[in-house]
């Protein structure tokens, strides 16, 4: 038994015969390619070159780097404030238990 013939098979064979490419094809692919980045820079505009900056690992490393270290550093100043406040009241605990007779009206206001 014969197969009858596939209607793809000329179709194929047609595809196959592929015709050779101008000869600066090349060059104006890559022209393209410029000029369509080129105006993709322009037109993204500055929230494009923040991203371009954290994709690249070293910034954002340095960047997370030093988002902690000023958590840090915030966190300490927050902390010497409390401490220094907690000293201060221990000092006027401490001066009210020395001299009883001091009144409270010449303490200063907390804040």
């Amino acid at each position: 038994m014969t197969t009858p013939p596939d209607p793809l098979d000329p179709l194929l064979d047609r595809w196959s015969d592929t015709p050779e490419p101008p000869p600066r094809l090349s060059a104006e692919v890559w022209h393209r390619i410029a000029r369509i980045e080129g105006e993709a820079e322009a037109t993204t505009g500055w929230w494009a070159a923040v991203e371009a900056w954290f994709a690249r690992p070293p910034f954002a490393a340095m960047f997370i780097a030093c988002c902690a270290l000023l958590g840090l550093f915030l966190a300490e100043v927050r902390v010497n404030r409390l401490e220094s406040e907690r000293s201060a009241q221990l000092a006027r605990s401490y001066m009210q238990l020395i001299d009883p007779l001091l009144s409270t009206q010449n303490e200063e206001p907390h804040t």
